[in-house]
Formats: C-alpha cells, structure tokens, sequence
C-alpha cells in the first residue's frame, strides 16, 4: 500500500490543489491517486501526525490577502462533493437541499462531520450568498448543536464576517501551523493581549479555521462576562466559545477536541500599554494539571498585535468597581481606559510552537513540578514574544 493511498480524499484533494489537476472534484479516491502518481511530485509526503497518519506538503504562504482568501476558498471546496446532495428529510419531508461532505452520503448540518471538531461550511464555501441556506436550516431547527452550545451555521456566519479582520484588516501572519494536530486534543496556552474585546482569542481560532489543511475548531475559553450577560452569552456559545472552568474543559479534551486558554487572565486583558508584550504570571498552573489528566499536549501559542489594538492609558479601580456591580462574579480588580474606541489596523504575527506532551497521562503532577512547568511555558512565549517584536518592522 502506497503512502498515497492511506490519505482521505480530503487530503487527496488538497495535494490535487496544489498540482493545479483539473477536475479533481469529480475524480474518485483512485482516480485521484492515478493522477497524483502520473505528475512529477515535489517530494515524498514525510510529514506524519501524532496517530500516523500523513499529511499533505503546505504550500508557502502569501501575503496578498486575495491570494490567501483563494487558496482557503480551494480548500474548503475539496471537503464537499457537489455532484451529491445530502439525503437528509425533515419530518414533514422537506429536502436538505445542500451539497453532501465528499465520501459521505449527509451534510456538515446533518451528520457528515463531526461539527464540534471540523469545520466545513455547508455549501462548501463561505459568503454573504450562503447565507439564505443556512438562515433556511436556523429556521427550519434541522441540525443538532453541541452539548456545549454550538451552533456550526451561527459559527459560519461569523466566521465569513470576523475573515474581514483577519485577512484585510488585522492582516494576520501564521508560523507553525503543522505543530497543530489534525486529530486529537490538544491544550493551545497563550499570551493574552490588552484589548476592549477579545480579539486575540478570535484570531486564534481563525488562525486555524483557514490556515490548516483541516479545518479544525479551537473552542476559547472565557471568563463570566461572556457567559453570564444576556444575549452575548448565547451568541459566545454559539461561535464555540466555552466557559473558562474545568468542567467544559476536561469534556472537550475527552473528546478529542483543541481547546484554548489564556492562563494570564484577566490581569493581562487589562494591563496598560506600558506593559505591553510582558507576559504576567500564568495563574498557579490548572492548565498544566489539565493537560496531565486528559493526555492532552500543551501547545504554547505566541500573539504579537493583540496588546496594540486599544492602547490602554491605565488602570482604574472605580470602573472594576462598577464592573462588580453588575457582574458579581466578574474577577477583575483594575479594568483599562483606552485610547481608541476603534480597532487599530495593526498587523498580527501569531506563532504556535512545537507541543509539550504530557509526562504522568491519567494523574496530577506534584504541585513543585506544575509550578516549574507553568514558568517554563511562560518563559518560553515571552522569549518568542520578544523574537518577533524585534524581527517586526512597522506595527501598522
């Protein structure tokens, strides 16, 4: 058996792609194979995730916005097999209507993929022209959400919306995507920036929506202003967010899922700009004790742009204050006063570093060792965190 032929034809897809093969998305596994075989490949396919199973090469990134927005557009497309359509009824038999998920018979709405992990818009592509589709299947209720509170088309849509920041206007750079694996949980640790919204935590889970070869979901977790204010709270859980407790975390990393934490806190989201880029303590180490328990690696991911965003002036007391009165349980003690109300069109560098597997899978780490764990970690971020403001021109 050719290395070739242990690929999904995703992956099959995507290598098709990449070699410009026209009419790949009606070819079969073997055809795809047989065409593969018949061109003068690159080089050996050598790069194999954590449960052995191989990947396709990355091409190198541009740095044209249009030219990224395409390769994405290409990518998604080869996940859906648009000579099939998605044999789902409704009890009243009402037809689907949208394109199957290739080498499956349903939908990314009905069952074709695992929505709480991948993906894959439903139409293939994402765009204001989808829209209809997916507003038809939010009113029709024709799709299961999470038990965490999902909602894959809600997702979609924002996700065609927030690739405006992230492509045109934060313009955002990726390094070491293919530390990320393509199956399986993993624990993404990183800085958090001082902002008015959290922009750091939705271009991280952008970062990997459209840069790697598998759409997967980062589920961010956040504090109890987003999970305890009418409206937002919903909407928070419906794009994937999750609650920053123990409880949804370990759920999801027993579930094979990519969770993401920003183990600074609070503390950092309301740091003034003269602390910018330095990197707070990483709270007493839950994180590490999670990554323990679950078998999960930590992938330590550092954000340059996030701290520039709102420039914080400083920290006010009174306004925590305030803050308390109307969220109790909001754990913040100074909140910032920014400079600007609108977003500074700064340019973004995120870096996912190599993973730190688990040590003792199943058990607590000794408290003295999570400790020197934690620091390790954090040192590290701020050692990539200060490599890449000096490597970086002009922030804007």
């Amino acid at each position: 058996m050719t290395e070739r032929s242990r690929l999904t034809k995703q992956q099959l897809l995507e290598l098709a792609r990449q070699h410009q093969i026209r009419g790949r998305s009606r070819m079969t596994k073997a055809e795809l194979i047989e065409a593969l075989d018949a061109i003068d490949a690159t080089g050996p396919i050598d790069t194999v995730d954590e449960v052995g199973q191989a990947l396709p090469p990355q091409a190198e990134p541009s740095s044209d916005p249009k030219a990224r927005r395409a390769a994405l557009a290409a990518r998604l497309d080869s996940f859906v097999d648009h000579t099939k359509t998605c044999n789902w009824r409704s009890v009243e038999g009402h037809p689907c209507g949208l394109p199957a998920i290739a080498e499956q018979d349903r939908c990314s709405l009905h069952g074709g993929i695992d929505i709480a992990d991948v993906a894959v818009p439903a139409v293939g592509r994402l765009g204001f022209d989808t829209w209809p589709a997916l507003l038809r299947h939010i009113w029709l209720a024709s799709y299961d959400v999470d038990p965490i509170g999902l909602d894959p088309a809600v997702a979609e849509m924002f996700w065609h919306l927030a690739n405006y920041l992230y492509f045109d206007y934060f313009r955002v750079e990726v390094e070491g995507i293919e530390n990320l694996p393509v199956k399986g949980p993993a624990l993404l640790t990183a800085n958090h920036g001082g902002a008015a919204l959290p922009y750091d935590a939705v271009m991280l889970s952008l970062a990997i929506l459209n840069e790697m070869p598998v759409p997967r979901r980062a589920r961010v977790t956040g504090t109890e202003i987003f999970n305890a204010t009418p409206t937002v709270s919903h909407f928070y859980r419906k794009i994937g967010g999750v609650y920053a407790s123990r409880a949804d975390t370990a759920y999801l990393l027993d579930r094979g899922h990519l969770v993401g934490v920003f183990p600074e806190g609070v503390r950092a989201f309301q740091k003034p700009f003269s602390q910018a880029y330095q990197v707070q303590r990483f709270g007493r180490g839950g994180f590490v004790t999670m990554a323990e328990r679950h078998g999960a690696p930590v992938i330590p991911v550092a954000i340059v742009g996030s701290d520039e965003v709102h420039p914080a002036l400083f920290s006010s007391q009174i306004l925590a204050r305030l803050v308390r009165l109307v969220w109790p349980a909001q754990r913040v003690e100074e909140m910032a006063v920014y400079l600007n109300l609108i977003p500074l069109p700064i340019r973004w560098r995120i870096r996912f570093l190599k993973p730190i597997a688990p040590s003792h899978v199943g058990t607590d780490p000794d408290p003295l060792e999570m400790l020197e764990r934690t620091e390790a970690i954090r040192s590290l971020i701020q050692s990539n965190l200060t490599e890449m403001l000096a490597q970086r021109g002009s922030a804007i």
